[in-house]
């Protein structure tokens, strides 16, 4: 049996979970948005700006080698998280928009002609259908919604029927930041791939809540973002295989990109460093390397089932508020709920929940599309991380019958 988490001495590692909000003890509700950071984070970041502040392979001084030295050793750390065969699989970015335009100019673009078809989901996050839509635009491509169900899954027959000679990419969520539901990757991959379509996942909401495999998923590319995996942020990677990165040219040009430069010609560096133009976010990467080192000493599958026993407790407690209309019964589910209650708006909700300390989400979440196949404009949104407790699910709960109160 898996040990379990002390989660008093883990909430102590946060010294934002300590902060009053109004006079309230913070109930931190917004994970899906960004996590909090243990201070082990902060102080790598802190350390990179005391110890050895540099520019990264630029320089053969002791700080811009150590800079390197520390800087690379986090992409290590995040092939062997994800399990990536190689290191040079991995690109960092800024984040999961930043990986997908990468994708969506770099590679897509250029094999599109008109007629040809992006398929993303009604559930996706707008990063990972407004790239597709402005490199398709200048192509006579076209994006085209696949279908999901009342329920918030992914309609599976639906979705495979639209696959055909010619869909050029088809995009889908890990888990949904709106409706909390774990999509069925495997299956979606396998016909894609039966009928020659490459697929894109936005690993976003997963990274930071379960083990995932790249080498036993089976998909093209995956994006992910570090500031939801307790990392800082401004920091992410799109992780491809290896023939794809290498027959990829650039998306942006200038320093560290490149083999050679002259006005005749240009040769450009082996992925990923083809695909890093630039300055990076070097204190970043070495906060998302601590981030990373933090969640395998925890364990990802004690993090996976702590959320699980959490996502439980939370939609029983949910089940018992008058009014409460929860948008996604996914059957697999991550621990994000989104829900409207009778005579409040979301916004209104968020507003007064901020009063009781409760740190919330309102509005469309990134996810128009999803919002226009309810028929609703907005949502409140609660986001749980392994952090949180049944007890705060229970301050929330009776927080929601006082505004209730309040307004009657």
């Amino acid at each position: 049996m898996t040990p379990a988490l002390d989660i008093a001495a883990i909430r102590a590692e946060f010294p934002q979970l300590t902060r009053l909000i109004h006079g309230k003890p913070l109930i931190y509700f917004d994970n899906a948005n960004t996590a909090q950071r243990p201070q082990s984070v902060v102080a790598a970041v802190d350390r990179y700006y005391h110890e050895f502040n540099a520019n990264v392979s630029r320089a053969v001084h002791t700080l811009g080698s150590e800079a390197t030295v520390n800087y690379e050793a986090v992409r290590d750390k995040l092939a062997r998280f994800i399990n990536a065969e190689r290191r040079e699989q991995i690109v960092f970015t800024s984040g999961t928009t930043a990986a997908t335009n990468l994708v969506a100019y770099a590679w897509l673009m250029p094999r599109l002609q008109p007629g040809d078809v992006v398929l993303a989901s009604v559930m996706e996050h707008h990063a990972n259908i407004v790239p597709w839509q402005i490199v398709a635009g200048r192509s006579g491509a076209k994006v085209m919604p696949t279908p999901i169900t009342q329920a918030g899954e992914v309609d599976l027959e639906g979705t495979i029927a639209l696959l055909n000679e010619r869909v050029k990419l088809l995009c889908i969520t890990h888990v949904s930041n709106v409706l909390g539901t774990i999509n069925p990757l495997r299956e979606l991959i396998d016909a894609a791939h039966a009928r020659g379509i490459p697929v894109l996942v936005d690993g976003s909401q997963a990274v930071p809540h379960m083990a995932v495999d790249m080498q036993a998923l089976g998909c093209d590319f995956y994006v992910l973002t570090g500031h939801k995996m307790f990392g800082p942020t401004g920091t992410g990677a799109l992780w491809a295989k290896t023939e794809i990165l290498e027959a990829m040219p650039p998306f942006m040009g200038g320093g560290e990109m490149i083999n050679a430069v002259s006005f005749e010609k240009t040769t450009f560096a082996c992925p990923p460093h083809r695909f890093e133009a630039g300055t990076p976010n070097i204190a970043g990467f070495v906060g998302l390397g601590a981030a990373i080192d933090w969640m395998q000493a925890i364990g990802m599958q004690r993090i996976a089932e702590r959320e699980q026993q959490l996502t439980t407790y939370a939609l029983a407690q949910f089940a018992q508020i008058p009014g409460l209309r929860l948008f996604g019964q996914a059957r697999q589910r991550a621990s994000v709920f989104s829900f409207l209650i009778d005579g409040l708006h979301a916004h209104d909700l968020a507003t007064l929940l901020d009063y009781e300390g409760i740190a919330v989400r309102s509005g469309h979440h990134c996810a128009h599309p999803l919002m226009q196949f309810y028929g609703i404009a907005a949502t409140t949104r609660v986001s749980l991380a392994f952090y949180n407790t049944c007890e705060e699910i229970d301050a929330f709960v009776l927080a929601i019958a006082k505004v209730r109160k309040l307004l009657e």
